[in-house]
């Protein structure tokens, strides 16, 4: 039994997965960080650790393992009873337990358990589909520096010449405003005409318009048979989610993709990141939900995940 697909299933929706007689798996919400000397950004996640302290039997993993595999409950405690006791004995035997997507487990030299955690996954759901990136350095700083560097070194200064010429700058500084001023009056008046040159054209075609619309006569001889759809629509707040796209486009190929391959997939919207959502299906009973996730990840796409979430 995979057990750590599993815990990898229910980290994403709770903060303690418990392993009975094993330990306990957390979680814990981290905000999103920049590191300015790398200046890389890096999206909120949910950090990774483990508590062999916590041990008892909260009945979550074995009523999910029940739920996915289709079998009573005792049978699904009993089935991790046996895995617990495998990963206890190759523990003693000091090898490295690798949880896919979780992390490594191995005892150190005084027999007590390290955590290792993996960083492949993200398991805040609300974060889904970002990821980290480096920006550029902004350098405005250094340019403001610069330019005062500039005005220290080369001073603007009026010699007696120049002072001389000043009421011509006078004149010439009058006579642009004049133009500037005379143009903007003409513009003004130039776009008036136009506008209202454009709306009259516009009457004139609306009631050119309806006078044919009220000239026409149809006349349908033979008329079709109505024809009726029956559309089903795809309710419940159980959705498998197949990925998000920034780009629309790819939103649309990706379902075309899905529904070739007999998926009722569709876009359930944009999430607060800006993304596009695209679902597989959308299930009102928990349990088809989750038996068709498993179904999905163990045949196309080991990354999909369930969004319990009620649209509008």
């Amino acid at each position: 039994m995979q057990l750590e697909t599993y815990i990898s299933d229910l980290l994403y929706r709770y903060e303690c997965v418990t392993v009975p007689e094993f330990g306990a798996f957390l979680t814990q919400r981290v905000p999103a960080v920049i590191n300015g000397s790398t200046n890389t950004f890096y999206p909120p996640k949910k950090n990774l650790s483990f508590n062999e302290q916590i041990q008892k039997n909260d009945g979550l993993l074995a009523h999910y393992i029940a739920d996915v595999e289709k079998i009573p409950f005792e049978l699904a405690n009993e089935k991790i009873q046996k895995r617990v006791k495998i990963l206890k004995s190759l523990l003693t035997q000091g090898e490295t337990l690798t949880f896919n997507n979780i992390g490594d487990i191995v005892f150190n030299n005084e027999g007590k358990i390290l955590f290792e955690p993996s960083y492949h996954l993200n398991y805040l759901t609300d974060a889904f589909g970002l990821a980290q990136f480096v920006s550029p350095a902004i350098t405005r700083e250094v340019y403001k520096e610069t330019a005062q560097t500039l005005q220290k070194e080369i001073p603007i200064a009026f010699t007696p010449e120049k002072r001389k010429s000043i009421p011509y700058f006078r004149y010439a500084a009058v006579a642009i405003i004049a133009l500037t001023l005379g143009g903007y009056v003409a513009s003004n008046y130039y776009v008036n005409q136009i506008e209202t040159h454009n709306q009259l054209a516009q009457e004139e075609a609306h009631q050119k318009l309806d006078n044919k619309i009220q000239e026409a006569t149809f006349v349908i001889e033979n008329p079709l048979p109505a024809v009726t759809f029956n559309v089903s629509k795809q309710v419940g707040i159980y959705h498998i989610v197949a990925g998000a796209f920034r780009v629309e486009e790819n939103c649309e190929k990706k379902i075309n993709q899905l529904k070739a391959e007999g998926y009722k997939a569709r876009k359930i919207g944009v999430n607060k990141y800006g993304l596009h959502e695209v679902v597989y299906a959308s299930y009102e009973n928990s349990e088809e939900a989750l038996d068709a996730l498993h179904k999905i990840r163990k045949t196309s796409n080991k990354d999909a995940w369930l969004l319990v979430k009620k649209l509008d």
